[in-house]
C-alpha cells in the first residue's frame, strides 16, 4: 500500500528532471540558492502581486503593456492605494476586465498600506485575503518573490498534469493538492515554472509536438493516442 505513492513522487521528480534537461542542463539542481540559470529573476512582491492580478484572463503580451504602463505611473502601494479608479482602469485598459481589475487593484494597495504597513504579506492565507487573489496568484508571488514552496496551477500546469496523469482533477485547487501530496516539498517550486514553459512550448493545447517530448514515455495521454493508432 505505501509503495504506490512513493513510486509516482519518483516519477513525478523524474518528469521534473527531463523537463530540465531539455532545456539544456546536465542535471536539475533543486537547491533554490543555485537556480539562477533557469530562475525569474526574483521580482518586487508588490509588482509581481499587481501584475499577477493583471494576468488573469489575459494574455502574456497585453499584461506586460498593462503593468509597464501602470507601474510608470504608480510604482507602489502607497501611490496606487491614493490612485483614482478611472485613472487606474485607463492606464490597464489593454487588459481583459480592467474595470474590475482596477478596483481589486486599489482596493489591494490600500489594504498593503492599511494592514500590512506598506509591505506584501508571504503566507498563501494573508495573500488570498486581497480581492482577486486566489491560490493562483499568492502562489505565484510565494514562489516568484519570497521563494517559498508553493505550486501555483495555471492553464499550463493543469493540462500538463492531467495529461501526463498526475491528476483526473480539473479544478485547479484539486490539481494543486494533489501535485503537492505526489511530490517532494523541495520540488515544488519548480513545478509552474517548469509546467508553464513546457505547456507553452511542447504541451501545447492543439498540436502538442509529442516527437519532441522528453516525457512521453510517462505520458498517459501520449500513450492513448498510440493505443488508438495502433488499433486502427
Amino acid at each position: 500500500m505505501k509503495s504506490k505513492p512513493k513510486q509516482k513522487v519518483k516519477s513525478i521528480a523524474k518528469i521534473l528532471d527531463l523537463i530540465a534537461k531539455d532545456y539544456g542542463f546536465s542535471q536539475m539542481d533543486w537547491d533554490r540558492n543555485r537556480r539562477q540559470k533557469w530562475e525569474r529573476v526574483k521580482s518586487d512582491p508588490f509588482k509581481s502581486l499587481i501584475g499577477t492580478i493583471l494576468s488573469a484572463r489575459n494574455r502574456d503580451e497585453s499584461t506586460s503593456q498593462a503593468a509597464e504602463a501602470l507601474f510608470s505611473r504608480y510604482d507602489n502601494a502607497e501611490k496606487l492605494a491614493a490612485a483614482p479608479v478611472k485613472s487606474i482602469e485607463r492606464l490597464i485598459r489593454k487588459s481583459g476586465f480592467y474595470k474590475t481589475k482596477a478596483r481589486y487593484i486599489k482596493a489591494t494597495s490600500k489594504m498593503i498600506v492599511d494592514k500590512f504597513g506598506g509591505k506584501v504579506p508571504e503566507s498563501m492565507d494573508e495573500l488570498c485575503s486581497f480581492p482577486g487573489v486566489g491560490k493562483k496568484v499568492a502562489g505565484c508571488v510565494m514562489v516568484y518573490s519570497f521563494g517559498k514552496p508553493e505550486i501555483p496551477v495555471d492553464t499550463h500546469v493543469a493540462r500538463v498534469s492531467r495529461r501526463i496523469g498526475i491528476t483526473k482533477e480539473k479544478n485547479p485547487d484539486k490539481i494543486r493538492l494533489d501535485l503537492m501530496k505526489k511530490s517532494q516539498k523541495k520540488h515544488w517550486i519548480v513545478v509552474n515554472e517548469l509546467f508553464v514553459s513546457f505547456g507553452k512550448r511542447t504541451c501545447k493545447p492543439i498540436g502538442p509536438l509529442h516527437e519532441q517530448c522528453p516525457v512521453r514515455q510517462y505520458c498517459d495521454f501520449y500513450k492513448n493516442l498510440r493505443g488508438k493508432s495502433k488499433r486502427r
